[in-house]
């Protein structure tokens, strides 16, 4: 087994983003516990105008590197004039150099999607789309409270592949009600499209949401632990098979179609947040924005920002989201970036005991180079996390 001491320099560098979020929805999904908020007009310009006044404030603070990727999250930013993408994006250009790779995603409804709005944001700047299509069984498109049907769906999802060279989709399991074989026919559905990206996400109830009130009351009973497992264990198995392993514990792709945006996120790197309730991670410091859109656009017109929080993160705190990041991958933990971001070999922020024991159940492993999580370790990584973090 390798020693820390053999490690060279980082292979892999964490790149540098911009996270944008549109926080305006047609309607609330009974899931959701996102910053998204039903509205009937938007006054684009003044949001175009607001991006852009945040952007300049905040990159005057951020590193000057080159952008690696940007994301307009929601919501339903497909919902955004192309104008207002565009001006977002000229002002990245000027702030920032440009990766020659430059990834810009776009998250899209097929409820809130057509030919033409997709070719609107084609022309703006975007060239990756991550479609929310969450099932392609009616009935349970019903009950998540969609706006679209299947056909809908696989609609928005050709005219998306006319034009972005980038799709991915979203789909959700562990549904009240599903079984393996409707999730095995659902998901064999996608994977035959050919597709190069998937994020296939469990069922949270999250509280606040409506689902929460109905588990509540009784409305509404999810799978049990082990029905998930299955579902869980199922997904695997089909995606590896298709050749779109799991890269992410919720995201398969083919080999070099990740999104490198979310590697971002996981490999902890900086990028900047704007927008209402959007977080941001810059040279040690979490920011994150007013969550309330209105008050968000006031801050920003009257201060030049809409932050409600700047905090430097502990050596400790920066050691914990590190590991709670990369321990989601299967890469796992890259010892070099690690020391590099964090100021501290890796060895000294674990447990010794905690280590030796996490891997005697199978549930890490470590090599010198990388500390990685099985699948299994991955399937209860909270746990793992607290028994490996040096007290």
């Amino acid at each position: 087994m390798g020693t820390e001491t053999e490690i060279g320099d980082d292979p892999c560098d964490e790149g540098f983003g911009l996270y944008v979020h549109w926080p305006w929805c047609l309607s609330k999904c009974p899931y959701c516990d996102f910053n998204s908020h039903v509205i009937g007009s938007v006054d684009h310009a003044r949001w175009a105008r607001a991006y852009v006044r945040e952007l300049e404030t905040l990159a005057a603070t951020a590193p000057r590197r080159p952008l690696t990727s940007v994301f307009f999250g929601g919501g339903t930013p497909s919902l955004m004039e192309p104008a207002t993408i565009a001006a977002v994006l000229e002002a990245a250009a000027r702030l920032w150099p440009l990766a020659p790779d430059l990834e810009v995603t776009l998250e899209a409804n097929p409820g809130a999607a057509d030919r033409a709005r997709f070719d609107g944001a084609r022309a703006a700047g975007i060239n990756r789309l991550s479609l929310g299509v969450q099932a392609l069984d009616d009935a349970a498109l019903r009950a998540l409270g969609r706006r679209h049907d299947r056909a809908g769906a696989l609609a928005a999802l050709d005219h998306a592949r006319a034009v972005f060279d980038r799709v991915s989709v979203d789909l959700i399991h562990t549904r009240p009600g599903q079984t393996p074989d409707a999730w095995a026919a659902e998901l064999g559905q996608v994977l035959g499209l050919g597709l190069d990206h998937l994020s296939l996400y469990q069922l949270t109830i999250e509280p606040g949401t409506a689902f929460f009130r109905a588990l509540r009351d009784g409305a509404l009973t999810p799978p049990d632990e082990d029905a998930a497992a299955d579902l869980f264990a199922l997904t695997q198995e089909m995606t590896t098979a298709a050749g779109l392993p799991a890269y992410e514990v919720s995201n398969h792709a083919r080999p070099g179609a990740e999104s490198r945006h979310n590697l971002v996120y996981w490999r902890g790197g900086d990028y900047v947040g704007i927008g209402p309730g959007a977080h941001g991670r810059l040279d040690g410091t979490a920011t994150q924005g007013v969550a309330a859109p209105t008050a968000w656009l006031a801050r920003v017109e009257a201060d030049g920002d809409g932050l409600a929080a700047r905090d430097p993160l502990s050596t400790d705190e920066r050691a914990t989201e590190l590991l709670m990041m990369g321990l989601r991958l299967t890469e796992g933990v890259n010892a070099a970036r690690f020391a590099r971001l964090c100021g501290r070999r890796l060895v000294d922020c674990l447990d010794p005991h905690g280590q030796a024991e996490m891997a005697d159940l199978g549930l890490v492993t470590w090599d010198g180079r990388r500390l990685r999580a099985t699948p299994a370790g991955r399937d209860c990584l909270n746990a793992v996390i607290a028994r490996l973090v040096a007290a």
